[in-house]
């Protein structure tokens, strides 16, 4: 006897609010659940854990923002995406697209896409860290700015490397964990259900793009993850696979990684973070927009040359 997923023909607003609310209640719990164990393991105080930036060199504060951050991720993205799509879909993994793959040129393809992206990112980036809000927000605006500093310094403390075997474990846990977590939840489950809510793929990638980079509370790049975030979800949409967007989102991620690994050891004199924001470096901004608008055209050509491949072979067959 089959099972029947007890969500599967509830009207998509409702899916949307469970969906909500298993995610809200996976974060407080597993984010209570690091603070213990990072007091357990680490022997920290809770305080300590509470203002983190200001007891960053204290003896096993950084171990225990990192532990709480993995368990954080994989408790409160992965396992509610896979808990979602066992209420929505007899098949879990056909649910999130993870039981196919994208054609193998297009794995290359978002590969070189990715990492000529940086110039065009950090342009982003630079423009809407200029962002000013109105007089009477200028509460509010001090408020971003603060968290975007706080996070920036966490972010460099994250990314102290000195030794491949630091690089190795912060791309598994700044770039592999985040890209499958934040992709099962965001374009495997949550933009799918927007797909179905608004009837239109492109409002649905548009929105769950814009909760995507919003769920980061780092304001002042909020318009260059969006970006990624519509990237991400078209790749879905074109490939029918979430293997690509995955891919993509830890290229990006490992890239940074590795970039700062080599600048800080000064295996290379190119600074990540500058790329594409000096005044001289204009060209290397535009070309940057334009290979990425080129690869992305011919990655939904080649896609959609292959569904109506298999659509003939299916006929075919039959």
């Amino acid at each position: 006897m089959s099972r029947i997923p007890p969500l599967k023909d509830n009207p998509a607003i409702g899916k949307l609010l469970v969906a909500v609310g298993v995610v809200i209640l996976s974060l407080i719990v597993f984010t209570f659940l690091s603070l213990i164990m990072a007091v357990l393991v680490y022997n920290v105080k809770l305080d300590q854990l509470m203002d983190p930036l200001h007891n960053i060199k204290e003896p096993g504060i950084l171990s225990s923002l990192t532990l709480m951050q993995t368990i954080s991720s994989i408790g409160g993205f992965i396992l509610p995406a896979f808990f979602l799509a066992f209420l929505m879909n007899e098949n879990v993994f056909s649910y999130l697209r993870l039981n196919r793959l994208a054609l193998g040129n297009s794995f290359v393809l978002i590969a070189i896409m990715i990492l000529t992206l940086t110039p065009f990112i950090n342009w982003l980036m630079e423009l809407n860290g200029r962002l000013v809000l109105p007089q009477f927000m200028h509460g509010i605006e001090q408020w971003m700015r603060k968290s975007e500093d706080d996070n920036s310094q966490l972010t460099k403390y994250f990314l102290d490397m000195h030794s491949f075997k630091d690089v190795l474990f912060n791309l598994v846990m700044i770039a592999l964990i985040p890209a499958i977590g934040e992709e099962l939840l965001f374009r495997g489950v949550l933009q799918r259900i927007l797909r179905e809510l608004f009837n239109n793929h492109h409002v649905a990638i548009f929105v769950s793009a814009g909760l995507f980079s919003a769920l980061h509370m780092q304001f002042f790049g909020f318009v260059p993850r969006m970006l990624l975030g519509v990237l991400f979800g078209y790749l879905l949409v074109w490939s029918g696979s979430l293997w690509l967007p995955i891919l993509g989102h830890f290229i990006n991620n490992g890239a940074a990684v590795v970039f700062t690994y080599l600048f800080q050891n000064q295996l290379s004199n190119i600074d990540p973070d500058k790329i594409g924001t000096e005044s001289n470096q204009w060209i290397e901004t535009i070309i940057s927009g334009l290979i990425m608008i080129g690869i992305m055209l011919v990655i939904r050509k080649i896609e959609k040359k292959r569904r109506e491949n298999e659509l003939v072979n299916i006929e075919f067959e039959s």
